[in-house]
């Protein structure tokens, strides 16, 4: 491992120590700023004729990069065009992305981060993290230490098990961890040198990639029982053995292990899950704006979720804290919220084996009440007649389940429908916006997982917000680092939730957006990271701190893609 030296100067600009020269400078990414190296500076790192001799700006050099990624007629071309970037010239890449952000989100994450983890082994070029196999069970801290840098504060980890709606991706999967860390690095402004992503190869049950040849991944059943805990416990040692200011993020687990780690982590080390919590955060911020454009208030809101996996049990349970904080409680809490998975509606009629499901089980007298069948034996569309949802969400990756009988039957009880299809990719989505808009005569309210265009009604133009995570995890993960916490809990994500909901104008919720403007990311990380630092401040999770001094370490934190100032070794 090395150390990355970055600094500041008397006048607040970054400084970096340069420990190699030549030929092998020019090989190092983080090091690398081509024709942006002045004459000075060739000439004391001994690169000096290693390059063209005129000397470009960064904003010169940006415009030419991006210009060239959009040479890819797809965006999976755009998307290796990045990739070979990032190889390159680290800083040049990430200024790429902030100077281009909405248009860029969508190809180095969701949707186009699927497709590359569907092509992985054949898109490969050069390796970004560490992967984990069997192979290295008693010495995986010796893998953990082989990592590009050593002042390691934020790490996302998968199993590849549960790849957005793709399933089992085997090392593939490495996309989603690459991606969600780049986007904190955008997002946020961790710095690179500070992010490691991780694959826990631990084999797959795909078997398409099994029997494919070009399959870089290990090459075996996927690990299951106390084998795999115990990988998964030696890693939780090791992170914290050689990287112990780090935050762990667990990223695409199926949904019986994301439970099991989540629980059985969060006391040993700080980490959270984010297709549990940061789905959940992002999701209660929908509703909330949701509220702000039809009238309804939170503690008045009737929620139905089709898809009781790792998403929607986590949204349920922080909308079940969030009304239970506003007063509602007892059976009419219970009622409030109603979980839908292949089966029908939870209820406690049937046997569940998993607590995550039980949690949320209807007593047979409440669903009877509501003139639903007694023993659970009820549908999607049974369920929204009964109850009259104001709030409709999908997290079941089962395309075109929100049919239009369901649709039209939640828009005769309520004026406006709030419905979010947010399985991914577009692919999965529960419904298309253009059919949720023509069902409701475009009274619909859409929060969809991934980007689609605005929908044009008559001569109103129906707006789908996109209902991204990408607003809640990196300023969850940036207020963490910056106030030294030493645990996440479910409140930090309504905090969260809160914070993203105050950054949406009125003039965005008169427009029917939920969310503000993805170009606007780094400010709402700023304010999502302030809202969580103060909140663990204020359980006793942080050392003391006043606000001025969290907004301070916040923004001490945020770094922005720029060439910093060389300093020779």
């Amino acid at each position: 491992m090395e150390r990355y030296e970055l600094g500041r100067d008397e006048d607040g600009n970054d400084t970096v120590v340069v420990p190699y020269r030549g030929r092998t400078l020019l090989a190092h990414n983080m090091y690398y700023q081509g024709t942006g190296f002045t004459y000075e500076e060739r000439s004391a790192l001994q690169i000096m004729g290693l390059l063209p001799i005129r000397a470009r700006t960064m904003e010169e050099q940006a415009e030419q990069a991006y210009a060239h990624v959009m040479t890819g007629h797809t965006p999976l071309e755009r998307y290796v065009n990045l990739v070979a970037l990032e190889s390159r010239n680290a800083h040049l890449y990430y200024r790429v992305l902030v100077d281009h952000l909405e248009e860029m989100l969508p190809i180095v994450y969701t949707p186009t981060v699927g497709e590359a983890c569907q092509h992985y082994s054949r898109l490969f070029r050069k390796g970004r993290g560490l992967w984990i196999t069997p192979d290295h069970r008693d010495r995986i801290a010796d893998v953990l230490r082989c990592a590009p840098y050593e002042d390691i504060r934020l790490i996302v980890v998968t199993d590849n098990e549960r790849i957005l709606g793709l399933g089992d991706q085997g090392a593939g999967g490495m996309g989603i961890p690459v991606g969600k860390l780049d986007l904190y690095v955008v997002g946020a402004g961790i710095h690179p040198t500070k992010t490691l992503p991780i694959s826990l190869d631990v084999g797959t049950d795909n078997q398409e990639l099994l029997e494919d040849p070009a399959y870089l991944g290990y090459k075996g059943e996927r690990l299951r029982g106390a084998a795999y805990d115990a990988l998964v416990e030696e890693f939780v040692v090791a992170v914290r053995e050689v990287f112990p200011q780090a935050l762990l993020q667990w990223e695409d687990f199926k949904k019986a292990n994301a439970f099991r780690l989540l629980d059985r982590y969060q006391d040993r080390i700080l980490s959270f899950n984010d297709d549990i919590q940061g789905t959940a955060g992002v999701a209660l911020a929908g509703v909330v704006s949701a509220g702000r454009i039809s009238g309804t208030p939170m503690e008045q809101q009737r929620v139905v979720l089709l898809g009781a996996g790792a998403a929607g049990i986590g949204i349920a349970r922080l909308l079940r804290a969030e009304l239970s904080r506003l007063g509602v409680s007892g059976e009419e809490l219970t009622s409030r919220i109603a979980l839908i998975d292949s089966r029908g509606l939870l209820t406690d009629a049937r046997e569940h084996s998993e607590q995550h499901k039980r949690d949320f089980a209807w007593p047979r007298e409440l669903a009877a009440k509501h003139g639903l069948d007694a023993d659970g034996d009820n549908d999607l569309l049974e369920t929204v007649k009964a109850l009259k949802p104001t709030v409709l969400i999908g997290t079941s990756g089962q395309p075109g389940t929100f049919t239009e009988p369901v649709v039209t039957a939640m828009a005769k009880a309520v004026e406006r429908p709030a419905i979010f299809p947010f399985s991914n990719p577009n692919s999965k989505a529960e419904a298309h916006p253009r059919d949720l808009v023509s069902w409701t005569d475009g009274k619909v309210i859409i929060a969809a997982g991934s980007p689609f265009h605005a929908v044009e009604h008559g001569t109103s133009s129906i707006p789908v917000s996109q209902g991204n995570n990408v607003y809640v995890f990196p300023g969850v993960g940036l207020g963490c680092l910056a106030v030294g916490a030493t645990k996440v809990t479910e409140s930090f994500f309504a905090e969260a939730a809160h914070a993203i909901g105050r950054c949406v104008t009125d003039a965005r919720i008169h427009a029917g957006e939920l969310y503000p403007p993805l170009s606007e990311l780094r400010r709402v990380s700023r304010e999502v990271a302030v809202a969580v630092g103060k909140h663990a401040v204020e359980l006793g999770l942080a050392p003391e701190a006043t606000e001025k001094e969290v907004e301070r370490n916040v923004d001490a934190m945020m770094w922005f893609p720029r060439y910093p100032r060389i300093l020779v070794e």
